[in-house]
């Protein structure tokens, strides 16, 4: 952790000296790329790990962490137990179980009228974070830069950081969170590897629109970058429909796609993951997968191939039920008196505390447990010192719960501006 005399911010924003490749070590590249090393070099816990403590010693409802308290289809648990029972529990081919690779391209030409070839172009992984993690360790290296938008999920920061390569960001904007267009294409250079999308967005909701994403294409042409895909929320938009990048014009030869099982089906801790994309890059990051996980999930990857045949019910019906779980949280929040940002995908909203008249969004997210009993997460934390002093008033809660524990959530933020 950082030390005593160290602000909220400098705990996890760092101090903003070495997201390049500097002189430390490859560890501390990464804790830096993730936010925790503080100024003195001080090794911190994710922000995840202190709210979850906080959550758990105050009895608080922990709507930080975004994981599901239900599981997913009967139909796909069952299919995992019969594939267990079957004998399915070794190793899996490295590149993934045929049937699974093979729903995955069935997936994304039914939804995408994308058709790629389940035999050289679709790699499963350990979850969408290794796909992320081996594609970046295949493409990029010290002196390169990858640029996201920002506020960026953490591991994106730590992986760039262990590739020794430089984090260039654009920044996200309230209240819809699109980026800003010329600062987009002003954060290119020369220098630029891999655009490390995250479309639907974590931590904001925003789900990018053609426009948007063409010209991140557009700019990725223009200086022959890769475009890495963090899709793992498609099927969670409301409203708004999701567009691969890879669908537009002049992407396809040029990005990698991901995503996994945890998000649409509700089964995280199975951390089945995928990616797919041309031949000779799905082969660059396989080789690095390779020497990673080599394979896993053996007999969770063949029921994930039943989840990804499930009829299109389903997948309006997952978007349907969040939308409502969205709507329940959004309206305990605004009794609260937090500024709300709607969010038009993934299982996050976003709240502004400055209406409260605080603007530590780090301090009150320490407070929220033992004030009102819900933990939540603040949004600086997934940024650079400048972007942590832009977002500095905002806090990200997480709607996947049961609807009874969004209602008393709902009923306990209520009370937050009595309490403060």
């Amino acid at each position: 952790m950082a030390s005593a005399g160290s602000s909220p911010l400098d705990t996890y924003a760092g101090n903003g000296s070495a997201h390049g490749t500097g002189s430390t070590a490859p560890w501390q590249r990464a804790a830096l790329g993730a936010n925790l090393l503080s100024p003195d070099g001080g090794l911190g816990v994710t922000i995840f790990e202190e709210m979850t403590t906080l959550a758990v010693s105050t009895g608080a409802i922990n709507l930080g962490q975004g994981f599901p308290d239900e599981d997913g289809p009967s139909e796909i648990k069952a299919a995992a137990q019969a594939a267990i029972a079957s004998g399915a529990n070794q190793y899996a081919p490295g590149q993934g179980v045929p049937a699974l690779r093979e729903a995955i391209a069935a997936h994304q030409k039914r939804f995408y009228g994308l058709d790629p070839n389940p035999d050289t172009e679709v790699l499963v992984t350990t979850g969408a974070t290794e796909a992320i993690a081996a594609a970046l360790l295949a493409f990029v290296q010290p002196g390169d830069e990858v640029l996201t938008f920002e506020p960026f999920y953490d591991s994106y920061g730590a992986i760039i950081g262990l590739a020794g390569a430089k984090h260039v960001t654009a920044p996200l904007l309230a209240p819809d969170f699109m980026p800003d267009l010329n600062a987009l294409e002003n954060a290119f250079s020369s220098r630029t590897k891999v655009v490390l999308l995250n479309n639907p967005h974590n931590p904001t909701g925003a789900v990018f629109p053609r426009h948007v994403l063409a010209k991140v294409v557009e700019l990725a042409a223009k200086y022959d970058a890769m475009i890495v895909s963090d899709e793992v929320y498609e099927h969670l938009t409301f409203g708004p429909a999701h567009i691969p990048v890879a669908s537009l014009p002049g992407a396809a030869a040029r990005t990698i796609t991901i995503s996994s099982a945890g998000k649409t089906f509700s089964f995280t801790g199975w951390k089945i993951g995928w990616l797919s994309g041309p031949e000779h890059l799905v082969a660059a990051v396989r080789t690095v997968k390779q020497f990673l996980t080599y394979s896993s999930g053996t007999p969770f990857q063949s029921a994930i191939a039943v989840g990804l045949a499930l009829p299109d019910d389903f997948y309006t019906g997952i978007a349907t039920t969040l939308q409502h779980k969205r709507d329940i949280l959004a309206a305990g929040l605004r009794a609260a008196g937090f500024g709300v940002y709607s969010p038009s995908g993934t299982y996050f909203i976003n709240v502004d505390t400055a209406p409260l008249g605080i603007c530590d969004s780090v301090d009150l997210a320490r407070r929220l447990p033992g004030l009102v009993g819900v933990a939540a997460i603040p949004v600086p934390v997934f940024c650079h010192p400048e972007g942590a002093e832009r977002t500095r008033s905002l806090l990200r809660f997480a709607f996947c719960k049961k609807t009874g524990v969004l209602e008393e959530a709902a009923e306990r933020l209520a009370t937050l501006k009595d309490r403060l």
